[in-house]
């Protein structure tokens, strides 16, 4: 997606510089003003480039969409203060034998380039906008095929692991009648761990679901973690949020505790793990934090491999709209943290 980005940047780039600025100067009266006035047509030509490039690196639509409206106002009045400055320019006067016509033909010279100068700034402008309008639209067109891809290739996945879903749940029914009154432990594991399978194929079709039912997931996971581990492994769940029926992606979040349990618990040694999850106003936070147990080699193959296929999916759901940071320490501790704007 990355690569067709950047060839769809290179070939309107090349268009404007090579086809579009060119046939702005020749079919208009800048080619003139290449042999009368040479240093204004440098600069004349050289300021619609830089407006071009200046409007390209802007986000324009998500400026808009943002409602950042300082910041376009900001911009728009000082490239249209620069473009009235260059109307300012001093020209040679028109020489004619008689005074009267030098003045007048002087006043329509200029009147003429001021109006060509403000014609070649409203075309470079709206080519410009129009540019960061379709590159946002391209942007999101390939950024819908890519989570569509991303899931079509989960469903594969679990297609591939999965046995029929009626008979693995009538499955575990049975197993369950059969711990019934056996110990309380047991039929706790069996209760959540049919309800993480059950939440993991329900959300495979799903796009979006409620919070509440992420941290319902997490929950379950956690304390099913909670039994299978001894008193060496200390966990420590902190949730606070204002909003349970907010919309958020699946199995995102649980990436980042499976991990933390996968490379930071452990059944002999003493260790530490903390997630916390909060939303105020809009702004989902969510961080873990765990000492890596595990070698420290292993540890940094394998788990950049899963956060970097969750910051790829994060890029294509929402796009500058979130941060995600890793940190691991000098002493071996291992801290992620996440924020989305969910406005």
């Amino acid at each position: 997606m990355n690569i067709l980005s950047k060839k769809t940047n290179q070939i309107f780039d090349l268009f404007f510089c090579v086809v579009f600025m060119p046939m702005l100067i020749v079919l208009g009266p800048a080619h003139y003003w290449m042999k009368e006035m040479p240093l204004f047509f440098i600069i004349v030509c050289g300021y619609c480039y830089l407006v071009y490039f200046i409007i390209k690196m802007l986000p324009i639509p998500m400026l808009l969409l943002s409602r950042q409206y300082g910041r376009l106002a900001l911009l728009s009045g000082s490239l249209i203060t620069v473009n009235y400055i260059l109307t300012l320019y001093p020209h040679p006067d028109v020489n004619f034998v008689i005074a009267s016509l030098s003045a007048l033909q002087t006043k329509v010279r200029d009147y003429n380039i001021t109006l060509s100068l403000w014609l070649m700034f409203s075309l470079v402008v709206t080519y410009s906008v129009t540019v960061s309008f379709v590159k946002e639209l391209y942007g999101q067109l390939l950024a819908k095929k890519e989570i569509e891809n991303q899931r079509d290739k989960a469903k594969l996945a679990v297609f591939k692991a999965q046995i029929s879903p009626h008979f693995l749940f009538n499955t575990l029914n049975s197993l369950y009648s059969l711990v019934v009154g056996t110990s309380q432990k047991a039929e706790d594991a069996f209760i959540k761990f049919t309800e993480i399978l059950k939440y993991s194929y329900t959300t495979i079709d799903n796009e979006w679901v409620s919070l509440a039912d992420e941290i319902a997931y997490l929950r379950n996971y956690i304390d099913l973690q909670e039994i299978r581990l001894n008193s060496h492994t200390r966990i420590i769940w902190h949730c606070d949020v204002d909003e349970m029926d907010t919309r958020i992606p699946p199995m995102i979040l649980p990436t980042f505790v499976e991990n933390a349990f996968k490379y930071g618990s452990s059944t002999s040694h003493d260790c530490e793990i903390r997630i916390s999850l909060s939303l105020k106003n809009g702004c989902l936070e969510f961080e873990t934090r765990n000492k890596v147990m595990k070698h420290p080699t292993q540890f940094r193959t394998e788990v950049p491999v899963g956060i970097e296929n969750c910051r790829a999916r994060l890029e294509a759901l929402f796009p500058k709209k979130y941060t995600l940071k890793t940190e691991e320490q000098e002493t071996q501790h291992f801290n992620v943290s996440l924020k989305i704007s969910l406005d």
